[in-house]
Parts: C-alpha cells; sequence; structure tokens
C-alpha cells in the first residue's frame, strides 16, 4: 500500500481564521526552510509540541496570501492568479508534508492529540479557500479565456485542474449548500481521524497474548525471541505477543502448526476492530459512509463513488465494475482449483477437519513446498535487506535509469532505525533525498507507502525529498535482517513510487511527480516490482548473508515457479476488497446509515468469489485506505494500474527488457510526466494503444507468465 498526503498550495491546505499575534509571532522551527540539503526536516531540532502551533500559525499566513490574491484589483493573469496560489501556503507544506511523515510512522499521544485538533480546521480551512467567490471568481475568467492566454501545456493543465477542484469543492453550490457542504466536510475530516486513531490502538490491543511456548510450534527461534520482547515491552514477562499486520491474513499462520493458534490469531486479525469497546470502529463508519453520501447529493451525483471517480483515468463506477467483471470469473475458477488441492494436502496429513480461512495460509505453504518444493526457510538466508536494498532495488534504478546513491549518516531521523540517501542524477547532479524506515513499531500504521518531505517545484526551486515506509520485522539484536521474498517484492514496490517522485520535472506543485490520480498513482510502483525477479537483478542481489554465494539456480527457478501457485486467492482478497469499497460508497444519500456487519456479508456474497475462504483482504472495520487514507470508491486502482504496469512490463520484454534505452523511454513519458498530460493519452503514448488485460489475466491469474 501507498499513501500520498497532497499538501500542495491548495490541495488539501487550510489557514485558520482569528489567530494571536502571540501564537503568530512565537518562534517555530517551520517558520523558514530547513537549511539541511534540499530543505530536509530539521528532527534534530523539531519537537512535538512545534506542529500544532506551526499549522496554526501557517494556515493564517496562507490565509492573507489567499486574500492578497482574491482582493488583487488587477485583471486576473495567470501568474497573479494561478501560479500566485501555487507559490502560497510554504509553510503549512513544510509543517504538513513532515507532520504526517511523522504521525503516520512513529506517533504518540502529543501527535494524535494535534491530528485530532488540526484535522477539522485544516477542512474548514480548505472550504474557506475553495468556497471563496472572490477566487473563483478570478480562476472562473481565466479557464474561460483560457483559449486566448498563450499558456504552456503545462500551465493549462494546471489552469483546468483548479478550475474543476473549485467547482468539485463547491464554488459552484448555493450559499445554503455551501453551508451544508462546511459542516459536512468538518465531520467528514473528523470522523476519519477517529477511524484512523481507533483502528490503530485496536490493532495494538488485538495482538494475540500467547501463554505456552508450545503454542508457537512451527515459528522459528528469531520470531519467537521478537515476540517474547513484545511481550517483555508491555509489561507481560513469562508471555509472547504476536502484533498484527494491517491485512486480514497474518503472515505467521505460514508457519504455525498449531490450529488453535492459528485459529486464534486469525480470529483476533478479523474482529480487531469488533470489540464493542472504545476502539471499535463501526458506528464511526457507518456515519461516515453516510455523510460522504450525503455530500456527494449536495453536487448531484447518485453517490460518492460517481464523486470520486470524476477526475480518475476509469472515469465512472460502471467502468470499474466492468474491468473488475472481467476478473472475477478466472479468479473464482483458480480458487476453487486452489482450495481443492489444499483440502487434499489437509487430508494427506492425516487431518479430516474442513478447510478454514486460517489454515489456508499454512497449508498453502506446505502445497508449495510438495509441488515447487520451496520453502521459505530456504530462501530467506538469500534476502539479507541490506543487500537486497543497495544490490537489487538500486541495482535495478541504475540499469533502468542511470541513477546512483550514496548513503548520508548527517542528515537527521525522527527514528535511528531509519537510513538516508543522497541520489544522483545520470550527469551526477543531485536528483533527491531517499528515507528508508522499514520495522514495524507498535507505533507505526500498518502496511508500506512512500511519500515527501519536500516536493518538486521548478517554481519554487524545490527537488524531492522522499521516504518509504514498511513494516519488516525487527531482527533480535545481532541477527541478521532476513526478509522473505514478499518484503522484497515491497522494497520494489514503494521504490517504484519513490522513483516517480524522483524524476518529478514540473514548474507547478499541483501536476509534480506523484500528484496524479489513484488509478495511475499506483501504475509505477507495480511496474517497478517486476525487476525483482529480472534474472541479471536478481542474481545481484539474492546472495547469502553469510557465504555470499548466488542463489542456487535450482531455488531460482523454484521461486519463478512458485510465483503462479495461490493466484486465485490472491486475486480474490484483492477483488472482494475492492469491491467491498465500491459498494461501500456506492450507498445513495436516501440510503440509512448501515449495519456494517450485515452490509459487509450482503455486499461480499455478492462478487461471486469464494469470500468464505478467501476472504477480503481488508474487511470493513479496519479498511484503512477507504476510510482514511484516501482510497473511498478508490482500492480498485491496485487491480487497475497491475493492467498498466503489465502492460508496460510486457512491452518492455517485447523491446529488449533492462535496458537504459528502455529505461529512459520509460522515464521520459511516464515517470518524469506528473500530471501535466490526461492519463489515457500519457499512457498511449508509451505503450503504443489502449489498456489491454490480457498481459494481467496471464501474469496474475492463470499463472501463464510468471515474470
Amino acid at each position: 500500500m501507498t499513501r500520498f498526503f497532497r499538501f500542495g498550495a491548495l490541495v488539501a491546505t487550510t489557514a485558520l481564521a482569528g489567530l494571536s499575534g502571540a501564537a503568530m509571532a512565537a518562534p517555530n522551527p517551520f517558520a523558514s526552510p530547513s537549511t539541511l540539503p534540499l530543505q530536509a526536516p530539521r528532527f534534530d531540532v523539531i519537537h512535538d509540541s512545534d506542529y500544532k502551533p506551526a499549522f496554526l500559525q501557517a494556515m493564517a499566513i496562507q490565509k492573507g496570501e489567499m486574500r492578497r490574491i482574491a482582493n488583487n484589483h488587477a485583471a486576473p493573469t495567470f501568474d497573479n492568479t494561478i501560479a500566485a496560489m501555487e507559490r502560497s501556503g510554504r509553510m503549512l507544506d513544510r509543517v504538513s508534508l513532515t507532520f504526517y511523515g511523522v504521525y503516520q510512522a512513529n506517533t504518540n499521544p502529543t501527535l494524535d492529540k494535534t491530528q485530532s485538533d488540526i484535522a477539522p480546521l485544516l477542512s474548514q480551512h480548505q472550504d474557506s479557500i475553495y468556497l471563496d467567490a472572490k477566487l473563483f471568481k478570478r480562476v472562473e475568467t481565466l479557464y474561460n479565456d483560457r483559449a486566448h492566454l498563450d499558456l504552456t501545456p503545462e500551465q493549462a493543465q494546471v489552469l483546468t485542474l483548479y478550475y474543476q477542484q473549485f467547482v468539485h469543492a463547491g464554488a459552484k453550490l448555493s450559499p445554503a449548500d455551501q453551508v451544508r457542504l462546511r459542516a459536512l466536510n468538518t465531520q467528514i475530516s473528523t470522523l476519519e481521524t477517529a477511524f484512523q486513531q481507533k483502528l490503530l490502538a485496536a490493532t495494538r490491543d488485538g495482538a494475540l497474548v500467547v501463554d505456552n511456548k508450545a503454542a508457537l510450534a512451527g515459528l522459528d527461534d528469531g520470531s519467537i525471541t521478537a515476540f517474547a520482547k513484545n511481550a517483555a515491552d508491555r509489561k507481560l514477562p513469562g508471555k509472547w505477543v504476536i502484533p498484527l499486520q494491517n491485512t486480514t491474513q497474518q503472515p505467521d499462520l505460514t508457519d504455525m502448526t498449531d490450529r488453535a493458534t492459528r485459529e486464534a490469531l486469525f480470529k483476533q486479525s478479523w474482529t480487531r476492530a469488533e470489540k464493542g469497546d472504545a476502539n471499535d470502529t463501526r458506528a464511526t463508519i457507518a456515519t461516515l459512509a453516510h455523510a460522504r453520501a450525503q455530500k456527494a447529493a449536495l453536487f448531484g451525483y447518485p453517490d460518492f463513488a460517481s464523486y470520486v471517480l470524476y477526475d480518475q483515468m476509469a472515469d465512472t463506477p460502471a467502468a470499474v465494475q466492468h474491468f473488475i467483471a472481467e476478473l472475477a470469473p478466472a479468479t473464482r475458477t483458480q480458487q476453487d482449483r486452489e482450495a481443492a488441492r489444499i483440502q487434499e494436502t489437509i487430508r494427506k496429513d492425516g487431518q479430516t477437519f474442513t478447510l478454514q480461512p486460517w489454515d489456508w495460509m499454512h497449508y498453502a505453504e506446505q502445497v508449495r513446498k510438495q509441488d515447487y518444493a520451496l520453502d521459505e526457510n530456504q530462501v530467506k538466508p538469500y534476502f539479507e535487506l541490506n543487500t537486497v536494498l543497495r544490490d537489487g532495488v538500486f541495482f535495478a534504478a541504475t540499469q533502468l535509469y542511470g541513477i546512483t546513491f550514496k548513503q548520508r549518516t548527517d542528515i537527521p531521523v525522527y527514528n535511528p532505525d531509519m537510513m538516508v540517501f543522497e541520489v544522483f542524477d545520470k550527469d551526477g547532479s543531485t536528483l533527491g533525498l531517499m528515507y528508508f524506515d522499514y520495522f514495524k513499531r507498535d507505533n507505526k500504521n500498518g502496511g508500506a507507502w512512500m511519500s515527501n518531505f519536500v516536493g518538486q517545484s521548478r517554481l519554487l526551486g524545490t527537488k524531492p525529498v522522499i521516504y518509504n515506509v514498511a513494516n519488516f520485522a525487527k531482527p533480535a539484536a545481532g541477527q541478521p535482517d532476513l526478509i522473505s521474498f514478499e518484503d522484497v517484492v515491497t522494497m520494489f514496490h514503494e521504490f517504484g513510487h519513490a522513483l516517480h517522485g524522483l524524476f518529478a520535472n514540473q514548474t507547478y506543485p499541483m501536476v509534480s511527480g506523484t500528484q496524479v490520480a489513484r488509478d495511475f498513482v499506483e501504475f509505477p510502483s507495480q511496474f517497478n516490482e517486476h525487476w525483482a525477479l529480472d534474472p541479471t537483478v536478481f542474481a545481484h542481489y539474492a546472495r547469502h548473508y553469510k557465504t555470499g554465494a548466488a542463489m542456487p539456480q535450482a531455488l531460482v527457478d523454484k521461486i519463478k515457479k512458485a510465483a503462479t501457485f495461490n493466484r486465485g486467492y490472491n486475486m480474490g482478497e484483492l477483488i472482494a476488497a475492492a469491491q467491498l469499497d465500491m459498494a461501500w460508497h456506492a450507498l445513495p444519500a436516501s440510503a440509512p446509515q448501515q449495519d456494517v456487519d450485515a452490509f459487509e456479508k450482503a455486499a461480499l456474497d455478492k462478487t461471486g468469489l469464494n469470500t468464505a475462504l478467501v476472504p477480503t483482504r481488508y474487511r470493513t472495520s479496519y479498511f484503512l485506505h477507504i476510510w482514511s487514507n484516501g482510497y473511498s470508491a478508490g482500492y480498485y486502482a491496485y487491480l487497475w494500474t497491475q493492467m498498466l504496469a503489465d502492460d508496460s512490463f510486457a512491452w518492455f520484454r517485447e523491446h529488449g527488457g533492462l535496458t537504459r534505452e528502455n529505461g529512459q523511454h520509460f522515464r521520459d513519458l511516464i515517470l518524469s510526466q506528473g500530471h501535466t498530460q490526461d492519463y489515457g493519452p500519457m499512457f498511449r503514448a508509451f505503450y503504443g494503444k489502449a489498456p489491454d488485460i490480457t498481459p494481467m489475466l496471464n501474469h496474475r491469474i492463470l499463472g501463464t507468465d510468471p515474470n
């Protein structure tokens, strides 16, 4: 998963009226640009208590900037209106990008309180900008006269996007509807924050506590030691604590041989946010879904999905449903085949029970070993995290794009586990900075993501400062950082997002880098995953952590062959989640608030998939993507962009694979374009035709094309 916080000059930024002069006068580390390289955040001087006053001061500054633009007596021009708005909010960008980077990955009660206090204020003042009639009048005047303004293509795109966003934010609503919209936006923002905080606490508290070491049979000594440390950290001596990942299925289910423990861990995951306690998210979700539907109705849309998809590549809910419908039948067929094979394995194991969701991962691994002779414990010694990063992720980027990397130990970080690298372009010039925060913590949200501390813009003279975050298990002291191949793929995925940000080459922040639609933004990351198994790249990083020996070819072949297994499961849990998301956001405003569990069951029953055995990747009650991270009516984007990624990799293979020429072609036509063009023409310029679902079906479902 990837999270993007789009705090450009206007997007998701706000300002606050009525701030006292004393508060504005207070010194703050965000008041001026950082003096570190590329304006990297001053984590050496920033304190948790600095964020809230910085937000308030920054919002007040931007409020004044916007007022001056709106009240300008000169006729509107692109420079005095659009470019002026792009230049505004610099302090707000600094504090927003830094705060949300830390808040998502290293939160604490002070940051939680700051988020609760600030979220509704950000929402309110975003409204004060987009609903400013004088400001919109200037934008609308320029938009209506755009054919005569002699704009560059990028300027024309920025002007169009500003106009569309103003309209989509309510600029053309009646005064009464604007009042209602402001109230709904505040309510929605507050609910989203409440959901996120409840879920983080529920996930932390939902960790499985084990009293008997025998119940951990099958797990390796390193994991058991880590779980004992988790328990000690929680003041539970003599016990073991297994933390939950953000997904329904949990990685440790693969190795656990004790079925009762597997069931207990699965059910802790499934019910983490449904305990009927203060962290139960269901009431929050029911209210939030209803509020979103009401907001869509204000704009004349039948549902929130229609409201959201207006600027996406897919365009309409009907197009999304048609796309998913093309995937579901083949996926169901694969699920049934896989379930039958797993049930057979259970029987051969001397067991008589019927396959349940908590058995799938464990026995799928047995099938993998039997049919493909692959044992993850044989594989992990060849995947040491730092070697994968430097000799795999970085190596592929160098081969494709000519960029190089140098670790920086003089750049302050918010957690000592982090690494920072300076990135150099093919001509030796500095391209940007990259932070990596890979290890799981109790105060870190689940999953993996990328975002910026500093965005690229020629107008502002800034270069990208980017971070990748993941949740890999941290090894015990003195132990190697060995990861699974799934973790390897995650590293390539998130770095694909980073490349999209690093190669940003735009003048205006609004269209720079990863500031693109949800169903396009995952395209570069899904594409970059393919290089994890490219023979040249794989041979360069898959080396034994003790001896440095390359992985034996027989084991490499097993990994590639095993990649064709469990395709029905992997695709099915994604499709179910996408359908669940679309169902929630297809509710009309006239529908009453829903019983969350009943609605979820009905929605999943309609998928045509075997959701009893292949549960949705995220249940409604812990679906962070759609209730707090901006992917509402957009989770399908992961599937849509898999199609774009698989098409693109097919193009690479047809044109010679891992070459600088091919990499430059992809960089020039996709990675460096930001949102300077519409997505369909941009993709066709690279691929030569419209997206084609065939490579995706072959690669992701049918298993006929493992790489």
